[in-house]
């Protein structure tokens, strides 16, 4: 792993582990803030979270989860999730974290 992909995955598992709020909007903005930092801290711009186009085409199945409260699981969102705990495989996000995290990038 590159030394910035680690710098992003580690600032992405401080910011994620780090919060300690009482709602779940809350520890969501902060898992939000999470990966776009992790984002805009990897040098390569074309191998950050926000250029893959797995991530990206994950959007509407993400749409679809958090509408659904996670009962409809594209195969789209399955393959972002694993995409991001493969670059950040430290990160304690909830799969509806990571969905809101899509959403918001």
């Amino acid at each position: 792993m590159s030394r910035s992909r680690l710098l992003g995955a580690t600032l992405l598992l401080a910011m994620a582990t780090g919060a300690q709020a009482s709602s779940f909007v809350v520890t969501t903005d902060a898992v939000v803030r999470a990966v776009n930092a992790s984002t805009n801290a990897t040098s390569d711009a074309s191998s950050s979270l926000r250029d893959k186009k797995v991530i990206q085409e994950a959007r509407d199945d993400a749409a679809s989860f958090v509408a659904s409260q996670g009962d409809i699981r594209g195969v789209r969102l399955e393959s972002a999730f694993a995409e991001i705990r493969r670059v950040a495989p430290d990160l304690n996000a909830s799969d509806a974290q990571l969905a809101q995290a899509i959403l918001a990038i």
